[in-house]
């Protein structure tokens, strides 16, 4: 039997809102304003969580505007994403534990393992930061007092006075696909994040993330991040996503690419192999469109279709075993408001729990 799924939208926090790809709109550029009405509109058409990416240089901060929509929504679930290398993490713990009040716990954390603002480590180092950093977080978020003498940070503290509502840490979403990224997931994440892929390419993932996990007598949920187009008609979907393109200068879109943080990382490389290998318009799979990465880095694929067609592919992506997607549309807010009347009702969705 396939368990409910969490359905989650994408609130632009990082200037990643466009009606036409790698054409600046003053009006869907990231402001609290903006990202503030797109959250609520999702927790008003019922998906049932909300990332809040976060970039260093692009859009707003992350933490401040969770903490004020915290106070803003009744219901939706708050990915609140964090790059760990800018991070002390006693502090840290604090300030997720004040938002989770605040939301009355309703937060969950998307852990990103970045380099500080002007830095940049190597990718073991900088895996292995993360690892200390998500262990830290979860024994003080748990209550637990830390005597952590690591490689990064060595500190003794006793767990900050304020809790989370449940008493306990809030789940860690977390993505990556290299070596050191997998094993950073297996020994500390919660729910494994994917980036669009083959359905060959994603059941090979989840079973090396399961076997991982397993051999630290741990278990993992997983997660995937994608964008969708849906229409009435397959016909008009596709229009759609050549719609989006229809403005893109080669050059403008490279820099986009270029402008990510993490635009060097083995995730990223597979979206742009699996744009170069498609061939049928773009479409690497039925209903995958791979042109969207044309001009973004990170996630680089749409699901396109009729209602059907997009509900089909998500139903085979839960029969695989992924219990939360994380979806996005250009613009975010009209491509929210589609996809909520065209799909939504049709899945079988609710927050993810058990953790």
């Amino acid at each position: 039997m396939t368990l409910p799924c969490e359905v989650a939208w994408f609130s632009a926090l990082c200037d990643d809102d466009y009606e036409f790809l790698g054409v600046p709109d003053a009006k869907l550029l990231s402001s609290f304003e903006h990202c503030r009405d797109i959250v609520l509109q999702a927790e008003s058409s019922g998906f049932d969580n909300i990332l809040l990416p976060s970039g260093y240089a692009l859009g707003i901060d992350t933490t401040a505007f969770a903490s004020a929509i915290a106070a803003m929504t009744r219901r939706i679930r708050l990915l609140m994403a964090l790059r760990m290398g800018e991070a002390w993490p006693p502090q840290l713990a604090r300030q997720i534990a004040t938002i989770d009040q605040m939301s009355g716990g309703r937060l969950a954390v998307n852990i990103i393992s970045s380099d500080l603002p002007g830095e940049s480590l190597a990718s073991t180092p900088r895996y292995q930061r993360t690892i200390e950093g998500m262990a830290i977080l979860r024994a003080l978020l748990n209550g637990e007092s830390v005597d952590h003498q690591g490689t990064f940070w060595t500190f003794k503290v006793d767990p900050p006075r304020i809790r989370t509502v449940s008493g306990r840490c809030p789940p860690f979403y977390f993505g990556g696909l290299s070596e050191d990224a997998r094993d950073a997931a297996a020994e500390g994440a919660d729910v494994y994040l994917m980036w669009p892929d083959t359905l060959p390419a994603v059941r090979d993932i989840m079973a090396d993330l399961t076997a991982r996990a397993a051999k630290r007598g741990r278990s993992l949920r997983f997660g995937y991040r994608v964008h969708v187009v849906v229409r009435d008609t397959e016909a008009e979907a596709r229009e759609a996503a050549d719609r989006l393109l229809s403005k893109l200068d080669d050059a403008a879109g490279a820099a986009i690419r270029a402008k990510s943080l993490d635009s060097q990382s083995v995730g990223v490389r597979r979206q742009a192999e699996l744009r170069e290998s498609a061939g049928n318009e773009g479409y690497i799979e039925d209903n995958l469109w791979t042109g969207i990465g044309r001009a973004r880095s990170g996630c680089g694929a749409a699901i396109v279709g009729d209602p059907d067609q997009v509900l089909a592919k998500l139903n085979a992506y839960r029969a695989e075993g992924i219990e939360a997607f994380i979806l996005s549309g250009y613009p975010h807010a009209r491509e929210a408001d589609l996809f909520s009347r065209y799909v939504l009702p049709k899945l079988d969705h609710g927050l993810l729990t058990g953790f």
